[in-house]
């Protein structure tokens, strides 16, 4: 935002003229908002903890996000601990908000940090928070040479596979980049989407096996027309199905022998080979 400097400053002003609470004051406060939803008794109580709000939050400015919106996120978070807070458990409520404030600014990091989300788990939660940190303090003790150690000791400590500390260094290591973005800056040409290779096959290839795969199967249900009841029922039960029945069981269901099911079998697929070529040469002129 164009104003960012000012309404930071005017945060931080707000928040230093607040006077400070007194443990019972604190708890009157807490208790007329809990019990009797007095508005003005919950302005006092927060505006009086916005320190603490702008304390954390500028704990969280190298990940390049607005200043202002973290310290508004972190209001959110003591809105919460302000609806939840139970006065009775005798702690002082910047205890208890402080986890509020940090869980709230937290997930908006995680949501704007980045516009590939990453895991919302709190073993993925404390990997994002915690890498750069325990990588560098890591690294002084072993040695950049020694780095799949240092990998396996945060996995290890984070309770996180050695592959998930990997992925997450890579994502760390550089923001992200647009894959319309021009290979060529001075001359704009070409973009980075045009150099990405894909495993998966062409598009044309993939309509042209699917339509030809509808084909052949609108074919097959034709010529199964061919059959008689017995017939159809031995080629379901010994091609079409995903596990193959064997002649003697097929035998034993009919009444006949296995050698007759065999019989009966070569007799069908001869059939259906007759209408399908029957079928092609139809089409070929088509």
């Amino acid at each position: 935002m164009a104003n960012e400097p000012s309404e930071r400053r005017r945060l931080v002003r707000a928040a230093m003229a607040a006077p400070y609470l007194e443990r019972d004051e604190e708890r009157d406060l807490a208790e007329r908002w809990r019990q009797h939803h007095d508005e003005v008794a919950l302005h006092r109580l927060t505006a009086s903890h916005m320190r603490l709000v702008i304390a954390i939050a500028a704990k969280f400015r190298r990940f390049g996000l607005s200043p202002a919106d973290l310290i508004q996120e972190g209001h959110v978070g003591l809105l919460e601990a302000a609806a939840r807070f139970e006065p009775e458990r005798e702690v002082r409520f910047s205890t208890y908000a402080a986890w509020w404030i940090r869980a709230a600014i937290q997930d908006y990091v995680l949501r704007n940090w980045s516009i590939v989300r990453g895991g919302t788990s709190s073993a993925q939660k404390a990997l994002f928070f915690n890498l750069r940190r325990l990588r560098a303090r890591l690294l002084q003790e072993h040695g950049a040479e020694d780095e799949q150690t240092v990998l396996a000791e945060i996995a290890e400590t984070l309770h996180v596979s050695v592959a998930d500390v990997q992925l997450m260094t890579a994502r760390l290591s550089g923001p992200d980049s647009s894959l319309n973005a021009p290979l060529h800056e001075e001359d704009g040409s070409g973009e980075r989407q045009d150099v990405l290779v894909s495993d998966a096959p062409a598009i044309d290839d993939t309509v042209t096996g699917f339509i030809d795969g509808e084909r052949r199967h609108n074919w097959l249900v034709e010529a199964l027309r061919v059959l008689d009841d017995r017939e159809l029922r031995i080629v379901r039960e010994r091609r079409l199905e995903d596990e193959s029945e064997t002649l003697e069981a097929i035998g034993a269901r009919l009444g006949i022998s296995k050698e007759r099911v065999r019989q009966i079998e070569a007799r069908a697929l001869e059939k259906l080979r007759s209408a399908l070529l029957a079928r092609n040469d139809r089409t070929a002129y088509v």
